[in-house]
């Protein structure tokens, strides 16, 4: 039986050790903007979107280092939205992993420019990886994927309807297209990048980006829940806060228990896609059911 909770456990130490690589090299230099950048991205956290990138990759029979520049680069995506999503413009949170949130440890100014500075240094990270002198057409088209994934047809756009939709009624459709953009667009980075570097064929490539786009709105959907029913010290910020912001949710929606059979039809849904992939997948499966089962 797959022991996910030891993958899970050695694929972030590992990635703990490339990042801190990548993030401790001269390029950085030093200084507040620096240190809140690291004070970030250094956090802790679950790291899914690295270990989906390797997962997907492995699926395939892939080679896990080459993944590497562009894993990191989703974390330094990942962690600056979450720098920009806590401000106090956007979701006003204190704390984020556990600990005082960057405005708050550092300064506002500061954190919107260490997340500026994240974002930057991504797409820095991802044009310098040496596998780009090999297979420089494969390196264009990760960018591009995140690229779009990050912005204004993924992500971004899916923060400014999330904002928008706040004391306003939506229905399903809304709703899911706010949480398939953004949460759910750069999951599918995550997971269609690993997919890429580890050479897919189309049909493959398709398969996991329809599995990413299923588990990603389960995610989202298994947030909007926590953020209801879980233990702010398990989960390391604020719970309740959706409610307080007027937020359109699943629960708010939905109702509770509606929404946890939803996550669940989306978990259905994302491990049939792969029922083409052998157990090299098996990372993939485990993830799927993690996704809904977790507490934080």
């Amino acid at each position: 039986m797959f022991d996910l909770k030891t993958y899970l456990q050695t694929r972030r130490e590992w990635f703990e050790k490339q990042l801190t690589s990548m993030i401790d090299r001269p390029m950085l230099g030093s200084g507040r903007l620096v240190s809140a950048m690291k004070y970030s991205l250094v956090s802790g956290g679950k790291r899914l979107r690295p270990v989906l990138c390797f997962a997907a990759s492995e699926a395939l029979g892939g080679d896990i280092e080459l993944c590497i520049p562009t894993a990191c680069a989703l974390e330094m995506i990942h962690t600056y939205s979450l720098i920009h999503d806590d401000l106090p413009a956007m979701d006003n949170d204190e704390l984020r992993r556990g600990k005082p949130t960057c405005h708050i440890a550092f300064d506002e100014a500061t954190a919107i420019l260490a997340g500026d500075a994240l974002l930057t240094l991504a797409f820095q990270v991802l044009a310098s990886d040496p596998y780009a002198l090999k297979e420089p057409g494969l390196i264009l088209r990760t960018i591009e994927i995140i690229a779009r994934a990050a912005g204004d047809q993924g992500m971004i756009e899916g923060q400014m309807r999330d904002m928008e939709s706040e004391g306003k009624s939506l229905d399903r459709i809304g709703l899911e297209n706010i949480h398939h953009l953004k949460t759910g667009a750069i999951i599918r980075a995550s997971v269609t990048t690993g997919a890429l570097l580890a050479g897919a064929e189309d049909e493959e490539f398709e398969a996991l980006d329809r599995y990413a786009s299923h588990i990603g709105l389960a995610f989202q959907v298994a947030d909007d829940i926590l953020n209801v029913t879980g233990d702010p010290a398990l989960m390391g910020k604020a719970t309740g806060t959706d409610v307080s912001l007027n937020k359109a949710t699943y629960p708010s929606l939905l109702g509770l228990e509606q929404s946890i059979e939803f996550a669940r039809e989306c978990v259905e849904s994302a491990l049939s896609e792969l029922a083409r992939f052998d157990e090299r997948a098996d990372p993939l499966r485990a993830i799927a059911t993690y996704i809904v089962e977790r507490k934080r």
